[in-house]
């Protein structure tokens, strides 16, 4: 893989709305800089504990394979998970929404920026044969989760692109609720999902 600067990672914004989270602290020393690093990205390729960094009232999730079975590890491409966001949830996914994680992107250099990004996009639930989209957002959505060392500074950042809402389910019901879903979140209802998941993956205080 070339590496890209974490910059050049997230995708462009061509439609619907975006969102933008980050958060950072600083290092005392470069040793101390880089297992903070070592540590923060793990806690981010560690999907089904994303709930216990954030805490009470933020969204569940579950990593799976790509035929949705639950597994206990890191996070690797072509993973799903399911989010158990608070509220109803979706038909097509069986309570759930899904996303597929499409890359996981890293550069993995002490001397350099080093960083650890996955990107993921809604996805259809890998436990049944409906074709819709599973997800409040259509599929062309993205979420890029990712954490930054450059030099002292340890960085969390959580970025969405290309956000609509998902009005391609054959069950009208899903319809109405992904407009609600969506609605809410492109109002910057997601804020305290993201703020609080980035500052846990971190370590930080929630009132940091």
């Amino acid at each position: 893989m070339q590496n890209k600067k974490p910059d050049n990672i997230v995708p462009e914004n061509k439609e619907g709305s975006s969102t933008d989270t980050s958060f950072s602290k600083q290092c005392p020393s470069i040793e101390e800089a880089i297992a903070t690093f070592e540590d923060t990205r793990s806690r981010l390729l560690n999907i089904s504990e994303w709930h216990s960094y954030a805490g009470t009232g933020t969204a569940d999730f579950q990593l799976t394979d790509n035929q949705g079975n639950r597994v206990n590890r890191l996070a690797q491409e072509g993973d799903h998970f399911q989010i158990n966001i608070p509220g109803p949830g979706s038909k097509t996914g069986e309570g759930f929404d899904w996303v597929q994680i499409m890359q996981i992107e890293e550069q993995r250099d002490r001397n350099s920026i080093e960083y650890t990004a996955i990107t993921v996009r809604p996805a259809t639930n890998p436990n049944n044969k409906e074709p819709d989209t599973a997800h409040f957002f259509q599929e062309q959505a993205t979420s890029t989760f990712m954490v930054v060392r450059n030099g002292l500074e340890i960085t969390v950042e959580i970025h969405g692109r290309n956000e609509t809402p998902n009005l391609n389910s054959k069950h009208f019901i899903d319809k109405l609720r992904n407009v609600a879903i969506a609605a809410g979140a492109m109002l910057r209802f997601s804020n305290k999902q993201w703020n609080s998941l980035a500052k846990g993956i971190l370590k930080l205080k929630t009132d940091e």
